[in-house]
């Protein structure tokens, strides 16, 4: 699957520091990385909660993108 080009790099959204070691610890770096997880997985991370989440999905969302499904 190709992607378009888009700005995908996380460290233009406004998560807060907790959330963005969280997604370091696990080689998340930019919106494509998070395609392969559900909210379950991103959740279950240290420092990582429903805050960060709705800003992700937002910004998956403006590109046509979106998280996996949880099982």
């Amino acid at each position: 699957m190709t992607l378009h080009p888009i700005d995908n790099e996380l460290s233009r959204l406004k998560i807060g520091q907790p959330a963005s070691r969280a997604l370091a610890s696990i080689q998340v770096t930019c919106l494509s990385d998070l395609l392969n997880l559900t909210e379950k997985q991103l959740l279950s991370l240290h420092g990582f909660g429903p805050r960060t989440l709705m800003i992700l999905k937002e910004a998956l969302q403006k590109e046509g993108l979106s998280l996996m499904k949880n099982d």
